[in-house]
């Protein structure tokens, strides 16, 4: 099993740092997450949001491009909707070519109705245009020249230049949480990004047989939260207002999207504080490294796992504690798993 952490860049108001120096000490994180011998950094996106969740994975990608020799760059995931899929295979392109050749490029549909009205755009449109653009991104990847009538985008004789230096593309990622979605990614041949919610897993693996496809060719990242201290004390209270405010936002989105099971259940919790001993901990990897290393144990008997993705650098949360957190997993967990 491969091991990489998710980068946000969001900044609260209520723990604002200035956001050059921000930004610097999570580039100074992903530096020292390499030299732990992490596999991938995945950057994810969101708009319009009151504490600067990263809006721009491309520049992002490419910084930390420059600034790394080895640890893969993914996103999870670039908002496809929102952008024209000929910007976004030549943007993929670059960052592929910046980083020779360490980017895996995962793509959804989006799901926030903020986001969606903010841009005076038809929410029940987002699969449709996911699966075009994504059709044209690989056409412009792998054909010399490309004309395409769609629905929502019309190219005509166009050469994508340059190409990457993966071939014929960097790997493609779908974050799937429906199963209409989940089925399309695997019918598409697509790996697969799973999120909060019930378990794409199996039906990934069903559709690819179904599809002729074979699953052991096939990724599957499973996102968690986790956070890794010398005692359960001091892991919960380093992290937990943090991760409050990480799981009081995705309520209201979710909610609203309903794309999945429990989507409309309320939060597990009436405050920061009682969040350790609620339901929802059962799913997150919080505690001392022995603690972490039974639930992670626990995580890999239940879920199909290719690609474990932990969220450590919750919002506000003070760098140098969830580079610490990384520390302590990476010398004390991660091994007994690689």
């Amino acid at each position: 099993m491969r091991f990489g952490f998710m980068e946000d860049f969001r900044n609260p108001t209520k723990w604002r740092r200035p956001f050059p120096e921000f930004y610097n000490a999570i580039l100074d994180q992903i530096v020292r997450g390499e030299e732990l011998g992490y596999d991938n950094v995945w950057l994810t996106e969101h708009h319009f949001t009151e504490d600067g969740y990263n809006p721009s994975l491309f520049p992002t990608a490419t910084a930390i491009a420059a600034r790394t020799q080895q640890i893969r760059i993914g996103s999870f995931i670039v908002i496809l909707p929102y952008q024209h899929p000929v910007r976004a295979a030549e943007d993929a392109a670059c960052v592929d070519i910046f980083s020779n050749g360490r980017f895996d490029f995962g793509i959804g549909q989006g799901y926030s109705y903020h986001e969606w009205n903010a841009l005076c755009m038809d929410r029940s449109t987002r699969g449709e245009r996911t699966r075009e653009g994504t059709e044209i991104i690989q056409k412009l990847f792998t054909e010399d020249r490309v004309t395409f009538d769609g629905k929502y985008t019309q190219i005509k004789n166009m050469t994508l230049s340059p190409k990457s230096v993966q071939q014929p593309h960097p790997p493609i990622w779908v974050g799937a949480r429906g199963p209409k979605a989940i089925k399309n990614a695997a019918k598409s041949g697509y790996h697969l990004m799973a999120t909060l919610g019930p378990d794409p897993a199996p039906l990934y693996i069903e559709t690819l047989k179904e599809s002729g496809n074979d699953p052991a060719k096939f990724n599957i990242a499973q996102l968690r939260m986790v956070y890794v201290a010398e005692t359960t004390d001091q892991a919960w209270e380093e992290c937990q207002d943090h991760l409050w405010h990480l799981m009081t936002f995705y309520q209201d989105i979710l909610a609203e999207a309903n794309d999945a099971e429990g989507d409309t259940n309320p939060l597990p919790a009436a405050s920061a504080r009682e969040l350790r001993n609620s339901p929802a901990a059962d799913a997150m990897l919080i505690g001392t490294p022995e603690e972490v290393h039974e639930k992670l144990e626990r995580f890999c008997t239940e879920f199909h796992c290719t690609d474990f993705i932990m969220d450590m650098q919750f919002p506000g949360l003070d760098p140098a504690k969830a580079t610490r957190s990384m520390e302590l997993f990476a010398t004390a967990v991660m091994p007994d798993f690689k």
